[in-house]
């Protein structure tokens, strides 16, 4: 009998009680569980209330003293894990039962493995998060493609980590395009997998979108992106609006729904903290 592969799965988290554990009801959830959780708090409202919930799991927690932010968070993360392969997820979304076994399925002729994802708009009703809509996100992955519009969703990805020894951990400086960055750098040198199974759920909510007060930012970085990896002059637009323009039309893909719909009930919902 073969030994199955150890994952890493790194969550930075920071004040998303809710929603860290129905991602870690997802994770208890999983099919394939020889896996460690490394859960980076930064520097937020304690977490350990909510780990305890799921002793079957194997967490490690850090807290760190002062907010690092999100990239820096992940990266401290990555320096603590001890798997062969490492899942990359944010604390706010989570992964159908199936997700693990079927990427380390797919990775065994790759070294980089990313998954279609549905984006969920949802409302929050007694410690839950209940989908109201739901949206298909799944698009080719050309390199080409890549370099002009990042369709690169991390949260449940999986990949080798011998991949930092060769690109390094990820580059803070570039804050909002950190994933495109890491992507652009690990597609150029490494086999990417894009695996046509819509098995992440992206949550996104539009009361608590701010978007826009962040494009002044976003632009600042998103000329440091572009000058790094030599992409020209690239335009900040509205998320939404951008996936209705033809370019990204004719980037859609195929991809398998698996998801029931149905969100998750964590044991948080069944025992309110407090």
């Amino acid at each position: 009998m073969s030994v199955q592969p150890f994952i890493s799965i790194v969550i930075p988290t920071y004040n998303r009680l809710l929603e860290l554990a129905e991602l870690l009801q997802s994770l208890a959830n999983q099919t394939y569980q020889n896996f460690e959780v490394v859960i980076v708090n930064d520097a937020g409202k304690s977490v350990e209330e909510v780990v305890l919930l799921y002793p079957e799991l194997s967490c490690t927690i850090v807290n760190l003293s002062n907010n690092q932010h999100h990239v820096q968070a992940r990266n401290v993360g990555v320096e603590l894990s001890k798997g062969e392969y490492i899942m990359l997820i944010d604390d706010d979304d989570w992964i159908v039962p199936t997700h693990l076994e079927r990427m380390i399925e797919a990775i065994k002729d790759a070294d980089f493995v990313h998954s279609d994802v549905e984006i969920v708009n949802y409302k929050i009703e007694a410690e839950q998060r209940i989908p109201i809509d739901r949206k298909l996100f799944a698009y080719h992955n050309r390199l080409e493609d890549m370099k002009v519009f990042s369709t690169f969703v991390p949260s449940g990805c999986l990949y080798r980590r011998t991949i930092h020894e060769v690109v390094g951990l990820f580059d803070k400086e570039m804050k909002h395009y950190w994933d495109w960055d890491f992507y652009l750098q690990v597609a150029g040198m490494f086999h990417v997998k894009r695996l046509p199974v819509a098995s992440v759920i992206y949550n996104f909510s539009e009361t608590s979108s701010n978007e826009s007060k962040n494009m002044d930012s976003m632009r600042i970085h998103l000329d440091r992106l572009s000058e790094k990896h030599q992409l020209g002059l690239l335009p900040t637009m509205n998320f939404r609006l951008l996936l209705e323009e033809p370019a990204m039309k004719r980037r859609e893909a195929k991809s398998e729904r698996i998801w029931n719909g149905v969100g998750v009930i964590s044991r948080l919902k069944r025992k309110p903290i407090g």
